[in-house]
């Protein structure tokens, strides 16, 4: 829904202390704060009449409504007096950023880059193109690209090595598969690899379902005109399983499984000049041989999840889309999972 429901500042940082002194084994790190909505503590419309009126279906897409509060001081004074409890070392926002909304304060990032990231933060933009972008409500790819220059300007200023691990997910419904290939050049442009791919699934009570049901775009309204020249809009529904394997292929660009598969979509595309062997194609014009991991001399695969368990911190340029998160940290197996209080019930 659109109303954040937020605990008061005492019943927060008297959680923490009752983890400090309740939980066994605890080590001193709240390993997540604030939950599925890390930023959105105490954001809400400026006045319940105005609240009460509305019918926006969101009060961030398209863009950050001007009756919605963006004020971040609240979340910022829980997390200086959080860090200040005896006995807590660390607390961490491992998840859950609304980044659109931390871009309007950039004294959060700061707070937050400086002091509540352990190395890498999860954040989805789940697309590069509008298409799938709008049917989601999520903000444009710009948005992201402004935090990223924020996350990586304070980072440097505090002296740390800190990643963001972008998600994203193929054959979302209004996804066209010249979408998928823009992502695709976007990824390899900025270095990222996919290792675990998220392949739209349609659930219960997604306005996405509705939208793979009825080819409809159910956020423009629904009308009994719905044919040629009528009102309402269509969406590019990605059924079947050759297309639905083109769009995770397209996602996992760098896999040499892969290849065969692109090279003949981007021919059929007519993008045969994304195939080539040099660095700003796509895809090679060769196969690698049985057992050769296809890669270039000295060139570094960040696609196996055993390998980025060994890995003390992240790489950059490393991305996961499954949202389930990274694999279990190496020496955590069997250990009762870190507590996270929650900013909102």
């Amino acid at each position: 829904g659109r109303i954040i429901q937020s605990r008061s500042e005492d019943s927060i940082l008297r959680e923490i202390e009752d983890v400090r002194d309740k939980v066994q084994g605890f080590t001193g790190t709240i390993s997540d704060l604030g939950g599925p909505t890390a930023n959105m503590y105490r954001l809400g419309c400026r006045t319940p009449e105005i609240e009460a009126a509305c019918r926006k279906p969101s009060c961030v897409y398209p863009g950050i409504c001007s009756n919605l509060t963006t004020d971040h001081n609240p979340l910022i004074s829980i997390y200086k007096k959080g860090r200040e409890i005896k006995g807590i070392k660390k607390i961490l926002i491992s998840s859950g950023l609304r980044y659109d909304l931390a871009n309007q304060s950039p004294e959060y990032v700061k707070e937050l880059v400086q002091h509540h990231v352990g190395g890498y933060l999860k954040i989805a933009p789940e697309h590069t193109e509008a298409g799938p972008l709008t049917k989601m409500m999520k903000p444009m790819i710009g948005n992201y690209d402004k935090f990223k220059q924020l996350f990586e300007k304070y980072s440097a200023e505090a002296g740390k090595k800190q990643f963001l691990i972008p998600y994203f997910i193929a054959a979302h419904p209004g996804t066209s598969d010249e979408d998928m290939m823009n992502l695709a050049i976007w990824l390899k442009k900025n270095s990222f690899r996919a290792d675990q791919v998220q392949t739209f699934y349609p659930s219960t009570m997604a306005s996405a379902t509705a939208m793979y049901h009825t080819g409809i775009n159910t956020l423009k309204g629904v009308h009994r005109d719905m044919g040629e020249g009528g009102r309402g809009e269509k969406v590019d529904v990605v059924r079947g399983e050759k297309r639905r394997r083109l769009h995770k292929a397209f996602l996992r660009y760098h896999d040499p499984k892969n290849w065969p598969l692109l090279r003949d979509a981007l021919k059929a595309m007519g993008r045969a000049d994304l195939i080539g062997n040099g660095k700003h194609h796509l895809i090679p014009t060769y196969q690698p041989m049985a057992g050769s991991c296809g890669g270039q001399k000295n060139e570094k695969f960040l696609t196996i999840p055993s390998m980025v368990m060994e890995k003390k911190q992240p790489k950059p340029g490393q991305t996961l889309t499954q949202h389930t998160g990274l694999p279990p940290r190496q020496g955590t197996a069997g250990k009762k999972p870190s507590y996270r209080p929650s900013g909102k019930r």
